[in-house]
Parts: structure tokens; C-alpha cells; sequence
């Protein structure tokens, strides 16, 4: 005996439209998983370079204090998102912006310039950035002028 294959009972090879579906809806849920930690992760990333150019900035005056023999101060000014570092009484050295989302708060609130000396101390002064639920604090230590890092 003779076995036909018809055209109806023949396979090709390939993927049934349900497999396609099933594969495209489990990509459409790891994405939809995986989409809000991507964007938490750059908005961690955004904080720590802004804290990170802030503080460049703080040591960046306490060196060139020691470096030039001249007093330096820094200024924060956080309605204007800026800070400046000035030398001497009115020489503004360098002005630089910070992103417009960044909270920042002197503690205590009085306290939002820091003098560096020309031999490298300091007037002192902790400072609190944040943007969202992110918090760091920058404290530049009275007598040595150096300036640390450390989230909260």
C-alpha cells in the first residue's frame, strides 16, 4: 500500500501565530518590569554627578586657596541653583549652575558660605542635596578643609 501526503497533512516548518503572541506579550512584560528601574537608576545616576561637581567645586576653592596664598569663599545660592567660588572680597573665580531639581540646604540654614584659608582650613559647613527620595550630605571638616561625601 501507497501512502498519499496531502497538502492539508503536510508540516511546514515555522512558528503558529500563538507562539509569536505568547513570545511578544513576555517581552511586553519584562519590559514593563524592567522600564521604572531604568529610570530610577538614571536619576541616581544625575544626583551623584551633581554632588559629585559640587563637592569637585568645594575642593576645588580650598586648593586654589592654598595654591594662590589667597583666601577663597564659596557661595551656594539655592533659590538661583548656583554656586560660586570667589577669591579674596570680590574676585569671582568660577560660577557654576546646578540642575533646577536639586534641593540643597546649608545646616544649619545660616550657614550657606564656606571660607577656605589660605593655609587650608575652613570656616566649615555640612550641606544636604536631594531630588526625590535620593539625600546626600557634603561636609567640608572646619580644620582640615577636606571635603567628604556620604548618602543618607
Amino acid at each position: 500500500m501507497e501512502r498519499r501526503t496531502t497538502a492539508a497533512t503536510a508540516v511546514a516548518p515555522g512558528f503558529t501565530l500563538i507562539e509569536l503572541v505568547l513570545v511578544l506579550f513576555v517581552i511586553a512584560v519584562a519590559a514593563a518590569v524592567a522600564g521604572p528601574a531604568i529610570g530610577r537608576t538614571t536619576e541616581g545616576m544625575r544626583m551623584r554627578t551633581e554632588v559629585a561637581g559640587f563637592s569637585a567645586t568645594l575642593r576645588h576653592a580650598r586648593e586654589q586657596a592654598v595654591a594662590t596664598q589667597r583666601p577663597h569663599r564659596v557661595e551656594v545660592n539655592p533659590h538661583e541653583h548656583r554656586v560660586s567660588v570667589i577669591a579674596d572680597e570680590s574676585d569671582v573665580r568660577l560660577t557654576r549652575a546646578l540642575a533646577p531639581n536639586i534641593t540643597i540646604e546649608a545646616l544649619p540654614p545660616i550657614a550657606l558660605t564656606v571660607r577656605f584659608e589660605s593655609h587650608g582650613v575652613s570656616s566649615g559647613g555640612d550641606f544636604r542635596l536631594g531630588s526625590g527620595g535620593l539625600f546626600y550630605l557634603v561636609n567640608v571638616d572646619a580644620l582640615t578643609g577636606r571635603v567628604r561625601v556620604s548618602r543618607q
